[in-house]
């Protein structure tokens, strides 16, 4: 009797956990690993986004910078047969930046076949140049143009490209090279959704994560609107 009460009193000091603290312990586990799952999946569909929720909230002062999200250097794929860099896009240098959009943009009009058209309206559902003409996607569902800005042509352009050129690469390579252009297009603004996916536990240097529609509107988040790219509202080259 001695050695029972003795275990009671261990119990409700903390000397041992309770069956009740074991399962709320296991319940926690199992909760994480389904958001990890959940975060990690259905990307293609998302066409008006993903919200992201919980109480971490971006402040803006500068935890991500744009050197930290912006791709640089050459395309590996593609890059030296278009003749593009990725530091061709610079606001200080809209020379270079028109050009890359044009060799870019090159092959909008390309026809595909109905196998491609397939995986370009897929791709191109997934994505948009939505801080420039607020269009929901690049494409409308029976592939025809959904925007007419200079950034979607050359989206839409590398995405036919890509697809008749390189059929090998999947649906999900094609889309975050779309996407490495788009956060050159907008830099500030993706500098702040960077700091938003950060602050949520989302992995920012992920760039379907961070440009396509999978996590839309996440930038709000962010209180301040002072950027090292120059500003949230920054954009490079011609609508």
């Amino acid at each position: 009797m001695e050695n029972k009460n003795q275990t009671n009193q261990e119990e409700l000091k903390g000397g041992k956990k309770t069956n009740y603290e074991t399962v709320a312990q296991v319940v926690i586990i199992a909760v994480l690993a389904i958001l990890l799952v959940y975060n990690g999946a259905k990307i293609y569909g998302a066409g008006n986004g993903r919200s992201i929720t919980g109480n971490a909230v971006a402040t803006g002062i500068g935890t991500v910078s744009a050197l930290d999200v912006l791709p640089k250097g050459t395309p590996d794929i593609y890059g030296s047969k278009l003749g593009v860099e990725y530091d061709d896009v610079s606001a200080s240098n809209p020379t270079s930046t028109e050009a890359a959009i044009q060799k870019l943009s090159a092959y909008e009009d390309k026809q595909l076949n109905s196998e491609q058209m397939a995986r370009y309206i897929k791709i191109g559902s997934s994505i948009a140049c939505e801080y420039c003409c607020g269009a929901k996607t690049l494409v409308f569902s029976n592939g025809e143009r959904a925007c007419g800005c200079a950034h979607s042509y050359a989206m839409r352009g590398l995405a036919k490209y890509l697809l008749t050129n390189n059929p090998e690469m999947t649906d999900l390579e094609i889309l975050e090279e779309l996407a490495k252009w788009k956060v050159l297009f907008f830099p500030g603004v993706h500098e702040q959704k960077a700091e938003a996916l950060k602050a949520n536990g989302v992995d920012y240097t992920n760039y379907v994560n961070l440009a396509s529609n999978l996590y839309r509107g996440a930038e709000n988040q962010v209180t301040a609107t002072t950027t090292s790219a120059g500003g949230s509202g920054q954009m490079v080259g011609g609508c």
